[in-house]
């Protein structure tokens, strides 16, 4: 997946459906364990309600990991449609939990699948979207003296500088589109030869 949506910050929203009250949370999340870890926490703090319904999507390397549940609710009209709409809207690294405190009114099938979609859209909507593309982070080691020469260069690269731990020599953390990887694999192609540094770390995120 090279681009994708997420969240900036978890979000609530409520959803009152013939009597039955639907509380929708948004979380945004990098692994599959802190998907659960959150969906947990919400099952606590709901713990008096009667179903806690969800879906999640996490970038997994060059996959995406879909997870959803009805939890309880008649089969697919819960976790199926929360999942969907988080497809639809090319979202990723995000939880969905909609909690339903029964209200003692059925709503049948076709309506718990609009309100549990609707709880979905409308806690989205609340979200602050942001668009994530696939990068590349390095930590370079330089010299004092080259540290000047690496600045210039990342601004005029627009490469980002994320961090600067000053020790022995200077650590450098960048980060930058996963196309201009090249820049540390042919630093002659893109006159980066004058710079002398020394790769210690690197990932794709």
């Amino acid at each position: 997946m090279k681009e994708f949506n997420t969240i900036e910050k978890q979000e609530t929203s409520e959803l009152v459906e013939k009597k039955s009250k639907f509380i929708a949370n948004i979380f945004y999340v990098s692994t599959i364990e802190e998907a659960e870890s959150k969906l947990e926490q919400v099952r606590k703090k709901y713990h008096d309600a009667r179903h806690n319904c969800y879906a999640y999507r996490v970038l997994n390397g060059e996959n995406v990991i879909d997870r959803s549940s009805d939890d309880g609710e008649p089969s697919g009209t819960a976790g199926a449609p929360m999942l969907n709409i988080l497809k639809k809207e090319n979202l990723c690294n995000v939880l969905v939990v909609v909690t339903r405190y029964f209200g003692g009114i059925l709503l049948g099938t076709g309506g718990l699948v609009r309100a549990y979609s609707q709880s979905t859209q409308d806690v989205i909507e609340k979200s602050n979207i942001i668009v994530k593309k696939e990068g590349y982070i390095a930590k370079i080691e330089v010299e004092y003296k080259e540290l000047e020469k690496l600045k210039y260069f990342c601004k005029k690269k627009e490469i980002s500088i994320i961090n600067v731990d000053y020790l022995e020599n200077v650590i450098v953390e960048l980060e930058f589109k996963k196309e201009e990887k090249e820049i540390f694999e042919n630093k002659e192609k893109l006159n980066f030869d004058y710079l002398n540094y020394k790769i210690i770390q690197e990932k794709f995120i």
